[in-house]
């Protein structure tokens, strides 16, 4: 695992860290070929550059993210914001659902908006892959 993640997660309180440690070893599991870093504060995972998954401690949850995730169709992620992101929150590490995240994290594969020419384009997003 990524030195600058495990620090970030070892940071975190037990039931956080716990959390935390199973989002990261997942995403790392199932995107072997991702960049994964520090990004703004908190672990995210890239593909050619492209943010493609993340998650953050709140005041009262652990936010996972996936930048891509309202074009997935999936029932359990909720829209964020006003581009194209979904999330879904945990408190208890018992509430992460390893074959949601599974499903997740290969259409965050097979499923991109291209988030890494957003300025370059003045904010409109256009669909990779």
């Amino acid at each position: 695992m990524n030195q600058d993640i495990q620090a970030y997660n070892d940071a975190k309180l037990s039931s956080d860290r716990e959390i935390c440690n199973l989002l990261s070893q997942e995403i790392s599991r199932h995107l072997p070929e991702a960049e994964n870093k520090i990004w703004h504060a908190h672990p995210v995972w890239f593909l050619n550059g492209n943010p493609i998954t993340g998650y953050h401690k709140l005041k009262n949850c652990v936010r996972l993210l996936f930048w891509s995730g309202q074009s997935f169709d999936e029932p359990g992620l909720k829209n964020e914001g006003s581009f194209k992101a979904a999330e879904i929150s945990y408190t208890a590490v018992e509430q992460v659902n390893t074959e949601d995240l599974a499903r997740w994290v290969k259409k965050a594969k097979e499923i991109q908006w291209d988030y890494k020419n957003i300025i370059k384009r003045k904010g409109l997003l256009e669909r990779l892959v």
